[in-house]
């Protein structure tokens, strides 16, 4: 799954219950009242017994919104003789339950426990060379279930019906279900643990106007006589109950093909001209992760789908990924794009095809043999497809995500201790895990990390994996001992803090550099490369540090230009380099990566009265990678008469003719920063592209000059709006607008979906304070609560009452009824007593 937002991802904590057998009792130890929930052991559920296939005949009441299911699910028991079987069964009604014997249905004594869970007495003993059929009848009913979501996934539920009564004319009527973390069990009886593995069949019956998905090939269609058709999708492959999936309705099917296999892109009609450019790099990845691992895509097909109001980002749902509306992109906002999060989230959903559902991990606590492999794939595809610079980009992100929050100390990646079992999808199981397989991959090299990975994919193909495994399949492939690194890294917390210092002695002609750990606890393993740049040549040395602190002396015939540190800049480490700035102007212009050259620039923001900043400043304007163009135009101090002299000629180029829409956006958004009415022309005309991004910019910097034009502009631009364009028009109404314009600002914050809603928030609440008409306002208000309550997970709550606060402060608000005020009190309290 990918995450929305920051937030951590998804995954379930099955807690094993006692399965009595008549052969053999297994019993969980009880978990004593005063343990603390941090030192439980999370063990991996015990397996009395194993799913083998589930059919499954499921038909839809749009108006209650409720399921209608008849199962038929195959198992035998794993190890030891059973009479009993457990299965999870979230919120249903269940109206039988029956063993199959001959073609009959012979009813089984069954407690429903807590609405949750089955427990069923067999009508006889079973060892492990018996399957058995138990036929169930259930009513699902998803909407009157209680379940809470997490910051990686919002709802649990399982089973969602989307605008069903279809009251909503700009939303269609849609069917999809989520199943990670154990949320399948909330639509169909079964073991919800991902090292359960079951072939499938799945019966939907459904207005014959929509269109229907699942796992594997639909294998027939039936026209009823009633209005419904009957579709029929069967997965003749095992794999885990929590990437079962179902969907119905109004989409158009965009077919493309990889190696004779359907390829399908299911989109609402609207979007459907642009499918091939959404999706269409997947057959290439799919060729790419194919041989990059050495291991052809296992399943019979892929279909990737998008759907409204999904509660996560995506979801890796075996052969049938599901996305969340933000992959859905016109062929103007494509243009913006880039290799951007939609276009992420399609490489990290495919490559959990391999990682999560081919190869599944065995329990939550090794969710990292999911997601972690899953994050890492976004790099590896951006080094493949757009340059080590993109992939640089990728894996430094990433770890500053990670390191900006110290929570994340505390926490192993691989976590037999946790509290909830959505706690295991976070910064740690994503951003750290895939720095510490990029790390690995560094230190074996590539044939031998993607010789490891293949090994450990073969040898546990359509069962379930953990991280001893990996580290077992990878000692294989390079013959070296790796228990150090997955001590270490998996079975550890935290990183390095590394500060560097240096010294040169030029009687002896000798770099000294001094290395020291300052975290907390003991050293960190770390091998990595050092280069130095001396006499117009690079010499590197390989070298580890094993200790706290360390001292490396190196000789060199030059005073070196640069002594650059982990030179293929791969640690997970919160660096402090105490290199003088004329070695950062070296760095940037010499050392090949992105991290060198960023490194660089950030040294240069700190020193823009230097004339070695100003040159490394100046120079990433032009920089090869258009995001170090983007650091470079927002750093620059444009008070700086040196700066501004000599980066406004450049920037007026960069918003005229560079080819990246985000550097023009940019560069406009800088200079209309300076208010400078002779950039007027450059802002008007930028106003005739096809990019919103650089439309949104030049809106923005035509207020700063002439609110009432931008104003009249902001009107022209109604029709057709959408992303950082939309953003500037918000921005503009909350400055000038008012009553007239307040349904388009109301229309476009409720209608926004997640991400796009915090984007427009500040612009939102000020335009509530601005507007001067009280049910405008109060609408504005009661808006704002439902955003900090739904997204409160997200610290949408103190966000938006921080806003609140502002808008009560003495000449922030326009409308000064008491009514108003009174409602904003009101409903700040409602927000902080929400659950």
């Amino acid at each position: 799954m990918k995450k929305n937002l920051s937030a951590g991802l998804l995954c379930s904590l099955f807690v094993a219950v006692a399965a009595l057998n008549t052969a053999q009792a297994q019993i969980e130890p009880p978990i004593p009242h005063n343990v603390p929930v941090m030192d439980i052991y999370r063990a991996t559920p015990a397996r009395v017994n194993d799913l083998i296939n589930t059919k499954l005949d499921v038909r839809f009441d749009y108006q209650k919104c409720f399921m209608y299911g008849k199962e038929w699910v195959t198992l035998k028991p794993h190890f030891y003789p059973t009479d009993t079987l457990r299965l999870d069964a979230k919120g249903m009604d269940i109206h039988n339950i029956s063993i199959v014997q001959n073609g009959k249905n012979i009813p089984l004594k069954y407690v429903y426990q807590d609405s949750l869970s089955l427990a069923i007495r067999l009508d006889r003993v079973y060892h492990n060379n018996e399957n058995y059929t138990v036929y169930i009848s259930y009513t699902s009913k998803p909407n009157l279930l209680k379940v809470h979501g997490s910051a990686a996934i919002n709802d649990a539920k399982g089973l969602y019906f989307i605008n069903p009564d279809g009251k909503d004319p700009d939303k269609p009527i849609q069917i999809w279900t989520q199943g990670e973390t154990e949320s399948s069990s909330a639509w169909f009886p079964t073991i919800d643990q991902p090292q359960q593995k079951t072939t499938d069949e799945i019966t939907m019956t459904v207005p014959a106007k929509y269109v229907t998905l699942s796992n594997g090939k639909l294998t027939t269609q039936k026209i009823n006589g009633d209005g419904t058709r009957t579709d029929t999708w069967k997965m003749d492959l095992p794999h885990s109950p929590y990437l079962f999936m179902m969907a119905v309705g109004d989409f158009k099917i965009y077919h493309d093909k990889w190696r004779g296999k359907d390829v399908d892109y299911y989109l609402e009609p609207k979007y459907a001209p642009y499918a091939k450019q959404i999706f269409g790099m997947t057959p290439e990845l799919m060729e790419f992760y194919s041989k990059t691992l050495g291991v052809d895509y296992p399943w019979n097909k892929y279909a990737q789908i998008v759907v409204r109001d999904y509660v996560s980002g995506a979801m890796e749902n075996t052969t049938a990924t599901l996305h969340g509306e933000q992959v859905q992109l016109t062929d103007r906002q494509l243009l913006d794009a880039y290799y951007n999060d939609s276009r992420v989230d399609i490489a990290h959903e495919l490559f959990h095809q391999w990682f999560g559902d081919y190869v599944t991990c065995e329990n939550w606590t090794n969710i990292t043999m999911n997601e972690s492999f899953a994050d890492f794939s976004e790099m590896l595809w951006a080094e493949h497809k757009y340059g080590k610079d993109e992939a640089g980009y990728q894996n430094y992100v990433d770890m500053n995500e990670y390191l900006q929050d110290p929570a994340n100390q505390s926490k192993d990646l691989v976590r037999f201790h946790y509290n909830d079992k959505e706690d295991v999808f976070d910064l740690v199981s994503y951003q750290k895990g895939g720095r510490i397989l990029n790390m690995l991959r560094t230190y074996l090299g590539d044939a031998a990390f993607f010789k490891g990975l293949k090994i450990y994919l073969t040898t546990n193909a359509f069962k379930a994996g953990e991280a001893q495994q990996l580290r077992l399949a990878l000692e294989e492939a390079s013959g070296l001992d790796l228990n150090w690194y997955f001590n270490q890294w998996y079975y550890g917390a935290g990183n390095p803090n590394l500060s560097i210092s240096y010294k040169w002695d030029n009687a002896s002609k000798t770099e000294t550099i001094y290395l020291q750990q300052t975290q907390d606890g003991k050293p960190f393993i770390l091998p990595f490369a050092i280069d130095i740049y001396a006499g117009g040549k690079k010499v590197r040395h390989n070298v580890w540090m094993q200790d706290k602190a360390d001292t490396l002396t190196f000789n060199s015939e030059f005073k070196p230009d640069l002594v650059n540190v982990d030179g293929d800049k791969v640690l997970l480490v919160k660096k402090t380099d105490d290199k003088p700035l004329d070695q950062f102007v070296f760095q940037y212009f010499n050392a090949p990566l992105y991290v060198d050259r960023t490194e660089a620039i950030t040294a240069a923001t700190k020193h823009q009265d230097d004339k070695g900043g100003q040159k490394i400043l100046i120079s990433a304007l032009h920089d090869k990678y258009y995001r170090l163009q983007l650091k470079a135009i927002k750093a620059l101090d444009m008070k700086n008469d040196a700066i501004r002299n000599a980066a406004m000629p450049i920037l007026a180029s960069l918003a005229q003719t560079d080819p990246n829409t985000l550097v023009r956006a940019a560069a406009i958004a800088a200079l209309g920063d300076l208010k400078a009415s002779g950039n007027m022309d450059i802002f008007t005309a930028a106003l005739s592209s096809r990019s919103y991004a650089i439309q949104g910019a030049a809106l923005t910097a035509i207020s700063k000059l002439d609110s009432a034009k931008a104003l009249t502009l902001a009107k022209s631009f109604e029709a057709d709006n959408m992303d950082d364009l939309t953003t500037a028009m918000v921005g503009v109404y909350a400055t000038s607008g008012n009553a007239a314009e307040w349904p388009f600002v109301f229309k476009q914050f409720h209608e926004a979906h997640i991400q796009m809603k915090f984007n427009l928030v500040r612009e939102f609440a000020a335009m509530t304070a601005r507007v001067d008409n009280s049910a405008d306002a109060q609408q504005g208000i009661l808006e704002l609560k439902a955003t900090a309550i739904q997204y409160k997970m997200y610290g949408a709550d103190q966000f938006i009452i921080g806003l609140f606060n502002n808008i009560i402060k003495p000449g922030r608000i326009a409308l000064h009824d008491d009514a108003s005020v009174k409602l904003i009190d009101t409903t700040i309290q409602e927000i902080q007593a929400a659950k």
